[in-house]
């Protein structure tokens, strides 16, 4: 009989309590055999011993970490959105603010993590709110760059509402500056997108600028 370890599983309704139910897990589980082969040559070149009890299942945690990290690959556009597109007569400014992001640099494949703030004006049509932070996350679960991220967020909700305009702001700070290279930790990267009004309206855009920062 294997040796199989037991582990508390958080519940599915996200309220960060422990699973009554116990899941068995297999200490020789093999998820994506080329990839951890990949992961353990890379602790090798490192000067480091794969077989050591710390590091034995490394191969395995960081493939599932990875498919996780850049799964904006495999989404689609329209399983984030799901049809919550509504038809309303609102005119009105709309700002999700505050939606947190995770992102992988693509030159150093370090993180990049902040704060997208996203608004729109709609043209008859508006979406439901969890949508705009799913979008974010659809194009942040990939390699990335901040410049093209604000721009992919922008564009996308633009051609999806038809709407009159949008505005991303994102303010990020990046390992690959911080943990090597110039080394500069309290450094921060604030990157906007104006589409439609707002590139025309310099009021508007103030407005939206204002309200990000209240």
């Amino acid at each position: 009989m294997k040796n199989q370890v037991a582990v508390l599983p958080l519940n599915g309704n996200g309220n960060g309590h422990y699973s009554t139910q116990l899941k068995m897990v297999d200490p020789n589980e093999i998820y994506d055999p080329h990839f951890e082969s990949l992961v353990q040559q890379m602790l090798v070149r490192v000067g480091e011993d794969p077989e050591r009890e710390g590091l034995q299942r490394t191969p395995l945690r960081v493939a599932k970490a990875m498919d996780f990290l850049t799964s904006g690959y495999s989404a689609s556009l329209d399983d984030v959105l799901n049809d919550a597109l509504f038809e309303a007569e609102s005119q009105e400014l709309v700002l999700v603010k505050d939606i947190e992001f995770y992102s992988l640099c693509e030159h150093h494949m370090l993180p990049f993590f902040g704060k997208a703030h996203v608004g729109y004006l709609p043209n008859a049509k508006i979406i439901g709110l969890s949508k705009i932070a799913r979008l974010v996350d659809l194009f942040a679960r990939r390699l990335q760059v901040q410049e093209r991220l604000t721009s992919q967020v922008a564009d996308t909700l633009l051609e999806v509402l038809d709407a009159r305009g949008v505005a991303v702001v994102i303010e990020a700070s990046h390992f690959c500056m911080m943990m090597r290279g110039v080394q500069k930790q309290n450094s921060s990267t604030v990157t906007s997108a104006m589409r439609g009004v707002f590139q025309d309206d310099a009021q508007l855009r103030q407005e939206f600028m204002q309200l990000i920062r209240a």
